[in-house]
C-alpha cells in the first residue's frame, strides 16, 4: 500500500492520478481521469478519491520537528554546512527507520534513520553500486559520506545516512505508461550491465524466511478477530500456489542488483528522467529474476489486469540498452513471489501485533489492500508471454 508523506500535498495527488491515468490507457483507452482518481485512492488503502482527500485534510501539517540541536549535530558530523530551517519528518517510520529532510546554507539534503535496517549487504557496498549506476548514466541522489567517512553513523541515539537532495516529483505508479517503463528496462539493463559480484541471492528473495504455514498464519488472524481474517483465509490458496512457482528451477548466476526497483523506489526529475531512490536493500538476483521482478511490478495494475504496452515496452528498454535478454520463463519469477510471501507474512505479524490507534488503523488498512492485490499465477503467465513475444521482435 502507497503511503501517504507527513505533510500530503493534493498537488502531488492530483499529479500521481494524471501518470495513472496514462497507464490506464495503455490497458483501457476509455480510462477516465475519475478512473484513475479511484484507483489511486484504492493505491493508498481508500475507497474513494474523496475519503483520500479528507485524509489529506486530515493529517496535513502534522509532520514532526526534530530538536534543533540534532539537525545540528547531523550536519556537523556529515559538513552539511550551517543549518538554515527546521529539520522536518517526511514519512512514517518504515522497515529501516525514518525519512527527514534538512536544509542547510548548502542546500537541502535528505537524512534518514537506519535503526531497523536490515542489510542484505554492507553499506559501502551499496554505495560501490550506486557510484558504479550513477557513474553508468543512471540518475540518483548522492550518498554523502561524513567527516570521518563513514556512511552511517551514531548521532543523537540513532544511527544515520545522508544523500543529498534532487529535486523530483512523487512516487511513481503502476501500471505505469510505456515511456516510463522503457525508462526502468533500461535503469536495470545498466545496473545488471555493470556485473559487480555478490556471494548469494539475497535471502529475502531466496527462501520463506518464516516457516509457519499461511493456514496457520489465517487461524492466527481469525482468532485475533482481524477484520481482514477472512479475506487472508480466502487467498490462502493463492499463497500457497504462488509458494510452489519455481521450485526445484536452477538458480542462475546473481548480480548486485537495486533488489526493489518499483514504483515507490521512482521519481520523475523535472527534465522527465527516471531518479532512482532506496538503494539500502541491495542485493543479488540474477538479471532474470529481477527483470520478471519489475514486469510484476511495473505492468500489473492493482486488479490484475496486465499492462501488455508497458511490458514491452520494459523489455524493449533493457534490450536496447543490453542489447539482450536473460532468458524470462514462469521460473524467473522465483525471487518476485518469495519476496512477496516474505512482505505479506511481515505485515501480517505487524498488522497483529500493532500498538496505537493510528498505528493499527493504518497496519488493518495496509493488509486488507496487499490481500486484496495478490497476483496469480495467470498473471505471471501472461507477462511470460508478453516478455517472450517483445523479445521475438
Amino acid at each position: 500500500m502507497k503511503t501517504l508523506p507527513d505533510n500530503p500535498s493534493l498537488d502531488h495527488l492530483r499529479q500521481q492520478a494524471k501518470d495513472l491515468l496514462a497507464g490506464l490507457r495503455d490497458i483501457d483507452p476509455a480510462a477516465t481521469l475519475t478512473t484513475a482518481q479511484a484507483g489511486l485512492a484504492e493505491q493508498y488503502g481508500f475507497p474513494t478519491w474523496a475519503a483520500l482527500k479528507a485524509e489529506v485534510d486530515r493529517v496535513r501539517g502534522r509532520a514532526e520537528t526534530a530538536d534543533a540541536s540534532l539537525a545540528h549535530a547531523i550536519a556537523g558530523r556529515y559538513d552539511l554546512g550551517e543549518v538554515v530551517g527546521e529539520m522536518r519528518s517526511v514519512a512514517r517510520p518504515d522497515d529501516m527507520g525514518r525519512r527527514w529532510s534538512l536544509v542547510t546554507d548548502r542546500g537541502r539534503w535528505s537524512v534518514r534513520t537506519m535503526d531497523t535496517w536490515w542489510p542484505i549487504v554492507d553499506a559501502e557496498t551499496d554505495v560501490a553500486l550506486q557510484q558504479a549506476a550513477a557513474a553508468a548514466g543512471v540518475l540518483l541522489p548522492a550518498p554523502v559520506r561524513s567527516r570521518a567517512g563513514r556512511i552511517i553513523e551514531p548521532v543523537g541515539g540513532h544511527r544515520w545516512r545522508v544523500y543529498e537532495g534532487l529535486h523530483s516529483g512523487p512516487p511513481l505508479l503502476a501500471p505505469a505508461r510505456s515511456s516510463v517503463t522503457r525508462m526502468v528496462g533500461g535503469v536495470l539493463a545498466t545496473i545488471h550491465g555493470l556485473g559487480l559480484p555478490v556471494d548469494r541471492v539475497s535471502p529475502w528473495h531466496g527462501s520463506r524466511l518464516a516457516t509457519e504455514s499461511w493456514s496457520q498464519l489465517a487461524a492466527e488472524a481469525a482468532a485475533h478477530g482481524a477484520g481482514w481474517a477472512p479475506a487472508l483465509g480466502a487467498a490462502v490458496a493463492t499463497l500457497t500456489d504462488l509458494d510452489t512457482v519455481g521450485v526445484g528451477a536452477e538458480v542462475p548466476q546473481p548480480v548486485l542488483c537495486h533488489n526493489t526497483l518499483g514504483p515507490a523506489s521512482t521519481r520523475l526529475a523535472p527534465n522527465g528522467r527516471l531518479v532512482v531512490v532506496a538503494w539500502e536493500h541491495a542485493g543479488g538476483q540474477p538479471p532474470s529474476w529481477e527483470l520478471a521482478n519489475a514486469l510484476l511490478d511495473w505492468a500489473v495494475s492493482p486488479g490484475g489486469a496486465v499492462n501488455v504496452a508497458g511490458a514491452r515496452a520494459l523489455v524493449d528498454g533493457y534490450r536496447a540498452t543490453a542489447g539482450t535478454l536473460p532468458p524470462l520463463e514462469l521460473a524467473s519469477f522465483r525471487g518476485a513471489v518469495t519476496s512477496l510471501a516474505n512482505y505479506v507474512f511481515e505485515q501480517v505479524r505487524g498488522a497483529l501485533a500493532a500498538h496505537g490507534d493510528e498505528d493499527r488503523r493504518y497496519a488493518d488498512r495496509s493488509v486488507a489492500h496487499l490481500l486484496s492485490q495478490l497476483p496469480t499465477r495467470a498473471v505471471l503467465h501472461q507477462l511470460v508471454d508478453v516478455a517472450v513475444t517483445a523479445a521475438r521482435r
